[in-house]
């Protein structure tokens, strides 16, 4: 069993999973710092400046003890960072969308190279001796 785990573990396909986990873990972050830090700001600014991340339905408001420290917190449904993620993988799709087209345009060159053509099959070859016999 040791020896197994040892061949899946060392195989390639897990640690090119592992690259790729990793890779879009970072890949995430760059996104999410591409839409909070640029898309939402403009999309703020068309918005009058409110940022989505303040938009929410209170359901329950926060109560204040007498020190004005929150006793219990505000409940509320916070549907403007629900927008937020939502952009976020749109923004993400779309990243990988535009990265599986170019692999997929490199692949197709790299299928596009001509081949060499197939030889002929012996019942080919046959059927022409016999029409070159017949010819004469």
């Amino acid at each position: 069993m040791y020896q197994e785990f040892k061949k899946f573990i060392m195989g390639g396909n897990v640690i090119e999973f592992a690259v790729a986990v990793i890779m879009a873990g970072a890949i995430g972050l760059v996104v999410k710092g591409f839409v909070s830090m640029i898309v939402m700001p403009v999309v703020s600014h068309f918005t009058g400046g409110v940022s989505f991340k303040e938009w929410k339905i209170v359901l329950d408001e926060a109560v204040l003890d007498a020190a004005g420290k929150v006793a219990k917190p505000e409940n509320a449904i916070m549907y403007g960072q629900w927008i937020d993620t939502i952009i976020n993988l749109l923004i993400v799709g779309l990243v990988m969308f535009l990265i599986v087209k170019a692999y997929n345009n490199m692949k197709k060159k790299e299928e596009e190279a001509p081949a060499e053509p197939p030889k002929p099959s012996n019942e080919e070859i046959l059927l022409t001796e016999i029409r070159d016999l017949l010819k004469k």
